[in-house]
């Protein structure tokens, strides 16, 4: 199987609760598209995760990009927006940042000149293909003493 040198896709959209479903649902047909399906389901609370908090933050209907990459071996989805304040990680846990630590395996953000970015990582690789496989006959058997190894290969 040869795997994909770089797939990606982006959105522009503007931040609202319908919007945020509406987010999940595109993520996950991508990554099933991308034959990512075991990914589908922490991919997707992550990326809900970034987008309900700038929906919480900077404010509903403030313009947010979604974008996902990638590479045949990582994975990282971004959402970047207009808001000024810097997410924090909070030590008490259970939402936000410390959901999207827990389903990734790294993250991080940084300014950029209209806000900031928003980031994930997941090591993904896609499932290989094994193809059909031939099966000989257990040693012993009396096909396995009539046919010579060489005609079953």
């Amino acid at each position: 199987m040869t795997l994909p040198l770089d797939r990606s896709y982006q959105v522009d959209l503007h931040v609202s609760v319908d919007r945020v479903t509406q987010l999940r649902r595109i993520v996950a047909a991508h990554l099933r598209h991308w034959d990512l399906d075991l990914h589908v389901r922490p991919v997707c609370r992550a990326a809900e995760e970034l987008l309900t908090n700038v929906h919480r933050h900077v404010g509903d209907g403030n313009k947010a990009v979604v974008e996902l990459r990638w590479t045949g071996r990582h994975l990282t989805v971004s959402v970047a927006d207009n808001g000024s304040g810097m997410p924090r990680l909070l030590s008490g846990g259970g939402g936000g940042l410390s959901r999207v630590m827990a389903l990734s395996d790294s993250w991080g953000t940084c300014r950029t000149a209209e806000g900031k970015v928003v980031w994930f990582t997941r090591y993904a690789q896609a499932p290989r293909s094994t193809g059909p496989v031939a099966y000989l006959p257990l040693p012993g058997a009396p096909e396995a003493r009539e046919v010579p190894v060489s005609v079953l290969v």
